[in-house]
């Protein structure tokens, strides 16, 4: 979860991460909304607590307009077979649309990021060897 390299290998419509220290920013794969294609890119602020707690806040460089942001947290606890991840997350989007697309927008969206959801977690499972092992049992 602090690996800017794979991360981008476990999260869908993830490009890749330019990491700076505690600042990274998110560069997306282009998607369409509403036939509108967008390819965006946005800078968060990380803040680490080891093993415990990841948590970002959207902090676009001096006089950029960032389109785009996230905020969030990932949120670590220990469970009696290994670790339980809780990933808290709220997007902001400003798309070149009217406000009377708004509702099919979050419809998009909200469908968009629960399949994210879905296949990061299948990712991050098979990373960590997990259903492999679970297939074996």
């Amino acid at each position: 979860m602090t690996d800017p390299v794979l991360l981008p290998k476990l999260t869908p419509l993830l490009r890749r991460i330019d990491a700076d220290g505690d600042l990274w920013t998110w560069h997306l794969v282009r998607i369409s909304v509403l036939g509108i294609g967008i390819s965006t890119a946005f800078t968060e602020r990380m803040k680490f607590d080891e093993g415990r707690r990841i948590g970002y806040t959207h902090e676009p460089p001096k006089g950029a307009n960032e389109r785009t942001g996230a905020e969030g947290t990932y949120e670590l606890s220990d469970v009696d077979d290994g670790t339980h991840l809780a990933i808290s997350l709220t997007l902001h989007v400003e798309l070149p649309l009217s406000k009377l697309a708004a509702p099919a927008v979050v419809r998009i969206m909200e469908g968009t990021m629960q399949r994210m959801g879905e296949r990061f977690s299948t990712n991050l499972l098979d990373h960590l060897g997990v259903r492999k092992a679970a297939r074996r049992a």
